[in-house]
This record gives structure tokens, C-alpha cells and sequence, in this order.
């Protein structure tokens, strides 16, 4: 059987003639996209374009992730994401963008908090670009202290953190998480796994495992495209596997990465794949991946979603 219903966990909008997106327009760069190619991603991916990619599937709420709009626009997307949801009922809960490591972290963080859909913030650390090259303790790194005095904001106006970090930065990931243990993080895109071989793999295994050990550490099961290769429903299905059992089903959540992943799979069978994959858990927990810890995680008001995820919810309480 299908999901009855799917909360997704991180998806994108965007409006090229109200906002500006670099990595869409000007400054467009397949080398530097970790999917390469995305030329088909350079047109607007408004609601109603979500609904006809989402076609086929219940989705009943959504949740919205920054999309790399321009940083001086970082509180026009939030309030433009409050006028599709007014105008169109998605998202129903927001991720928004606000630069850890300035003066100014505070005052934007407020000026989120003025739009009641907000319910965290995605903020990359500064990385580096392959596992032999080190950042750590560079300015904007998560052993900066100013980065680090930024994210005990979140925390102080009830926010999460949503994490974007690859695979051999989780465990610098873990040590932030223990020194926040009030402050919900969820890992985006299951870590990335994008070394897919078995040396890769053990790394990241390792790598997840420690941060695992935090409890206030979530993860979505997303976007598991790679460079350059097609959609791999065995290899997949072995990530989000391992992930379950890793974090236990409790701590992970469903998320499309729409229109992205749209690059290698379509909406419909990504959520009919991950819910095959989860196929070791009872339908109650599985739904409760595919929605309900989702909706616990962001928040999400259940008074306009279905009675089914109601029901649900009263019945895992």
C-alpha cells in the first residue's frame, strides 16, 4: 500500500521575476552544482507547479527551505513564501535564511519571527570542498565563535537549525549538536552520501553514527541524486535503510527536494521508492516517516490537514 498522506519535509519555490536566485540566473554553474547539469531548474517553480509535479500523491502540507535567493533578500522570500500560502495553501511551515556569523544575525533572525510560519533556519557552515582539504576554525566555520554565538540564537528564539553539511563534516556537526542540546537540528539529504563506494560509504557510516549519538539530531531521507548518474533504486535504498537504522525511524522524515531531485525522478516514484524502502517497519511507523514526525518536527498546525493525519497523531500520543 501507498502513504494515506505525505508531509514533505524540504522543498523550493521560486519566482525569477520577483526574486533574485544567483544559482538560477547571473551566476548559473553547472561545475559547481553537485548534481552538474540543471539548466531544466532555470524557470519559475511556482504552487501550482509543485501540485502538478506532486500529482497522484496526497501531499497535505509542505515545507519550505531557503532556495539560495539572493542574501539581500533574505526576508523577501519569507514574505513572499506568506503570500503563496495565502494565495495557495503551501508551504505550511518555513525555513528561512539568516547569516550566523554577522552583527546583524539577531535583528534578522526578528524580522523572520514577524511571519508565523517560520520555524527555523537553514544557515551553511562554511565547508570545504573535498575530505582532505580543512576549514575548521576558519570565519564562518562550526568552530567559529561567532558562527557558534549565531546559532545559540536559534535556540533562544525557539528555532531550529537545519544542517547542510557533506558526509566529512558530521562529525564537527556532532560536536555543535552536543554543545546546543536544546536546540532541535535535523541533517538535510541524508548527509550526502555522494561517495558511493565502499570505502565512501563506511566513512559516512561512521560519520552518521557519531552524530546520531545526539538526540537533539534529525534527519531527512532526501534528495539522494549524484553527479552525473541516474537515479539508483538498489543504492538508494541501501542509504535510507542504513539511515533508519542509524537514527531509528523516530528521528527521520520524509523530504522531496523539489524541483531538484526533478532532475533525476519524478515526485510519484520517489515517494512510492521510499516507502518500498521503509518496508522493515510497521505501517504506523512508516507513515509516521513518510508525515507525522515531519509535522511534529516544524510544527505544523494540524487544524487544516486531513482527519486521517488527526486520527493519526491522537493515536501515536
Amino acid at each position: 500500500m501507498p502513504p494515506i498522506a505525505v508531509v514533505d519535509a524540504h522543498h523550493h519555490l521560486w519566482d525569477l521575476s520577483r526574486g533574485h536566485y544567483p544559482w538560477l540566473q547571473h551566476a548559473y554553474d553547472p561545475q559547481a552544482f553537485f548534481l552538474g547539469e540543471h539548466a531544466a531548474l532555470r524557470r519559475d517553480f511556482l504552487p501550482e507547479d509543485y501540485r502538478a509535479a506532486s500529482a497522484g500523491v496526497e501531499v497535505i502540507a509542505t515545507v519550505h527551505v531557503e532556495a539560495e535567493r539572493d542574501r539581500g533578500e533574505q526576508v523577501a522570500e519569507t514574505a513572499w513564501l506568506h503570500e503563496m500560502n495565502a494565495s495557495h495553501g503551501l508551504p505550511n511551515a518555513v525555513v528561512a535564511h539568516a547569516w550566523l556569523d554577522r552583527p546583524d544575525t539577531e535583528e534578522r533572525l526578528l524580522e523572520h519571527l514577524r511571519y508565523p510560519l517560520v520555524r527555523g533556519v537553514r544557515s551553511k557552515p562554511l565547508t570545504s570542498a573535498t575530505p582532505t582539504h580543512r576549514v575548521a576554525g576558519q570565519p564562518g566555520s562550526m568552530q567559529d565563535e561567532a558562527w557558534l554565538r549565531g546559532l545559540s540564537l536559534l535556540e533562544k528564539h525557539g528555532l531550529s537549525w537545519d544542517m547542510r553539511v557533506p558526509a566529512w563534516h558530521l562529525a564537527e556537526a556532532a560536536e555543535v549538536a552536543a554543545l546546543f542540546p536544546k536546540l532541535p537540528m535535523v541533517l538535510n539529504h541524508h548527509g550526502l552520501a555522494w561517495d558511493r563506494s565502499e570505502e565512501g560509504l563506511a566513512c559516512w557510516r561512521r560519520a552518521m553514527v557519531v552524530l546520531a549519538q545526539q538526540p537533539n539530531v534529525h534527519v531527512k531521507l532526501s534528495e539522494f541524486g549524484l553527479r552525473d548518474q541516474p537515479w539508483d533504486w538498489s543504492a538508494n535504498a541501501r542509504i535510507v535503510r542504513e539511515t533508519l537504522a542509524i537514527f531509528g525511524w523516530q528521528r527521520c522524515m520524509f523530504a522531496s527536494n523539489f524541483p531538484v531531485a526533478s532532475l533525476r525522478i519524478g515526485f510519484e516514484p520517489l515517494v512510492q521508492g521510499v516507502w518500498r524502502m521503509l518496508d522493515g517497519l510497521s505501517p504506523e511507523q512508516r507513515q509516521a516517516v513518510m508525515s507525522g514526525n515531519a509535522l511534529r518536527f516544524y510544527r505544523i498546525d494540524l487544524s487544516s490537514t486531513t482527519s486521517y493525519l488527526n486520527t493519526w497523531t491522537a493515536s501515536t500520543t
